[in-house]
């Protein structure tokens, strides 16, 4: 499986909520050719649909989002850019961080961070805000109110890195990792019949309010759909439950978002093809687009698999690569073994 190629190329792209169009593109240069027919809906999610030739099939739907948390720039003062948050964006972490600022051309900056040196004992102790802080451009106001209009979006800056083992790191793997994994799926079930139409829609602004998955299964009115997303992998200071070790495998959701029927069936599916999962107790809201595809129309049988990764919403996201190629496994025997049947 390529998942790893898939995901780098996805993360290269900059693509914050509402501005996903980069990577949209990207996607849909990778998705044409493992699917038969490829659309876009207003809103701007990205449909791949595979016919399995049957008159009256059932439709299965298999979503991931492509947007990331970001930032909009809302002032300029003195050629430094003040800057708003899209998304779960952690001021704690954000001062000393390289950005792309996306004007007509990329431009690259660091949010600034003031010297220890010159800090009092009162504001080591303060948490700090995102209205604090300000882009670096380099640019004096002139410059940068010439180049840079109010409201122009930026994402961290990275490239995805290999740790040790099998360990990626970048932006952006929440979620684009998952999309990722359905393109290996999809590649995976190249040239074979499948049971069922299969619609993979890589979603948009779901990091402001799952906002691209509710138009998107609206219009696709599939008979079931699969949300893949990421979840929370344990690390020494992350032990609470809820938290999954890496290298595991991927997670299979068990609450009120996921239909208990389909639940089974993955559960039934690892089991005979011997894929490593585990088991996410999601009580409420699971967090995920399932939760607004679940009751969209007359209500939608819904499932949740996510993959663990650490450091979520920062600009070193990082995850075991078999735990994702556990997922793509699992969903590729779900499908090909007409799990629902």
């Amino acid at each position: 499986m390529r998942i790893e190629e898939y995901t780098r190329q996805l993360c290269r792209e900059s693509g914050p909520s509402g501005y996903e169009s980069a990577v949209t593109d990207r996607a849909e240069e990778l998705m044409r050719p493992l699917v038969d027919e490829v659309h876009r809906d207003v809103i701007g999610n990205l449909f791949g649909i595979r016919r399995c030739g049957k008159p009256g099939a059932k439709h299965l739907l298999l979503d991931a989002h492509l947007d990331e948390v970001g930032f909009i720039v809302t002032e300029i003062t003195d050629g430094f850019l003040r800057f708003s948050a899209i998304g779960g964006v952690d001021s704690r972490m954000l001062p000393g961080r390289e950005v792309t600022v996306m004007g007509e051309e990329p431009l690259y900056g660091v949010i600034d961070c003031l010297p220890p040196h010159v800090l009092t004992a009162e504001q080591r102790e303060q948490a700090i805000q995102v209205k604090d802080l300000y882009i670096d451009l380099g640019l004096t106001q002139e410059e940068a109110e010439k180049r840079i209009p109010i409201g122009t979006p930026g994402v961290f800056r990275g490239d995805l890195i290999r740790l040790q083992g099998d360990s990626i790191s970048g932006k952006a793997l929440d979620d684009r990792l998952c999309a990722a994994v359905l393109l290996a799926t999809l590649e995976e079930l190249k040239g074979e019949k499948i049971p069922w139409d299969l619609t993979v829609m890589l979603s948009v602004q779901e990091e402001v309010g799952c906002r691209g998955a509710k138009p998107g299964i609206w219009s696709a009115d599939p008979d079931w759909c699969i949300a893949v997303d990421v979840t929370f992998a344990r690390t020494p200071d992350c032990t609470e439950p809820g938290t999954f070790t890496p290298g595991k495998g991927c997670t299979i959701g068990v609450g009120p978002n996921a239909t208990r029927s389909m639940t089974d069936a993955l559960i039934r599916t690892a089991g005979t093809a011997e894929i490593p999962y585990s088991i996410e107790v999601l009580p409420g809201n699971s967090g995920t687009n399932g939760w607004p595809m679940q009751v969209s129309r007359q209500g939608v049988a819904t499932a949740i698999v996510s993959v663990p990764i650490k450091y979520m919403h920062s600009p070193v996201e990082t995850v075991r690569l078999c735990d994702a190629e556990a997922a793509a496994r699992l969903l590729s025997e779900f499908i090909r073994g007409g799990a629902l049947e």
